[in-house]
């Protein structure tokens, strides 16, 4: 969907979840009709649909917003409106998450001195070193890991553990925040490691391991095996 359309969808959602708008809370008394019944069904769809979105919306801005629109006594053009949105979808919101990050981060690292940050923002305790001497260092080496994927709020999304699974890939395939993580340890080696989302599934996120859009994520990784590139097409002389 591009942004224009994005946009219009906003848009019609909003419409419709003026049914379910109501300056008074809900007092869980039984609707009056049908048309009443219909109405707030499609407020609570409309409603669980924003809340995925955004669960920072201020629900009676939200309102304010559609009564305006049925009244025709709206705060803002529709240029007006989708100029605002776009910019704040595009850098506010963004800016907003990654400023929350960052301190996130800082606070895990300024509350455990174990901690160290790449440049990048991996955050990030080394907890068996492993094999130094062979640690991955160019893209093309091949490394085995197995690994957990943890949200923000500790929930396991992944485990190569429980499903006794191996990875094996090129270093330079991983995700930018594994890739940097396995490079501080060697064969044997274990880290745990905090993942900004630019170095991880960013604002795409993985829908199908539930990982959100923009979530900053815990890995806990196993280094098991190192493939060097450089010796495995070393010249023979």
């Amino acid at each position: 969907m591009n942004m224009l359309k994005h946009v219009a969808a906003f848009a019609v959602a909003a419409a419709l979840l003026s049914a379910a708008c109501s300056k008074q809370k809900s007092s869980g008394a039984k609707l009056k009709d049908d048309l009443d019944s219909a109405a707030y069904v499609v407020g609570l769809n409309v409603g669980m649909n924003l809340l995925e979105m955004d669960s920072t919306l201020r629900i009676d801005a939200v309102c304010d917003g559609i009564r305006d629109v049925f009244a025709r006594v709206e705060k803002m053009s529709p240029a007006e409106a989708k100029a605002f949105y776009l910019r704040w979808i595009n850098y506010e919101q963004p800016e907003k998450i990654r400023r929350y990050e960052e301190r996130f981060l800082e606070d895990i690292r300024q509350s455990n001195r174990s901690f160290a940050r790449t440049p990048s923002g991996v955050t990030y305790t080394v907890e068996e070193i492993g094999d130094e001497q062979n640690a991955p260092s160019n893209d093309r080496d091949t490394v085995e890991i197995r690994y957990e994927i943890f949200t923000a709020d500790g929930v396991s999304v992944y485990s190569a553990f429980e499903r006794g699974d191996t990875l094996r890939s090129a270093l330079g395939d991983l995700l930018k925040g594994v890739q940097e993580s396995v490079k501080l340890v060697g064969p044997g080696g274990r880290i745990n490691a905090w993942m900004p989302a630019a170095a991880a599934y960013g604002a795409a996120g993985d829908e199908r391991l539930g990982i959100k859009p923009n979530a900053t994520l815990n890995y806990r990784i196993e280094l098991i095996k190192v493939e060097k590139y450089a010796n495995r097409y070393r010249p023979r002389n």
